[in-house]
């Protein structure tokens, strides 16, 4: 049931509460979101202190926070897939599957942009 007042400051307060409620648990709950997250806290400050443009800092901090959307996404369907039954069902299995398939492309992109914006840098 929706709360009466859900509008305004007070549905941005509770939304904000809803959303760090879920932080905490794909921290808690999930290995994979943990291990991005540091490796994006580690890539960060190197995306703020590489000699390139603007628009080149902002594409590798984008590729950053894509992979950790894309991770809390499939968490998210994990957690509703396993909510639903125990049983064993292709198309529980077909959206897992599917799920982390886009993880993985968020992880290819991201590899690809780093590597064509630092490879200059490097060498």
């Amino acid at each position: 049931m929706k709360p009466e007042n859900n509008h305004g400051l007070k549905r941005i307060f509770r939304a904000t509460g809803f959303s760090m409620k879920g932080l905490k648990s794909a921290w808690k709950h999930e290995a994979a979101f943990r291990q991005e997250t540091v490796l994006a806290g580690l890539m960060f400050p190197v995306a703020l202190l590489l000699n390139i443009s603007a628009t080149e800092r902002i594409l590798l901090i984008m590729t950053l926070l894509i992979v950790l959307i894309v991770e809390l996404l499939n968490s998210a369907i994990e957690a509703v897939v396993d909510r639903v039954g125990d049983e064993i069902h292709p198309l529980s299995g077909q959206a897992k599957d599917i799920a982390s398939a886009a993880v993985f492309i968020s992880l290819v992109l991201c590899t690809i942009t780093w590597g064509i914006i630092i490879w200059p840098q490097v060498f």
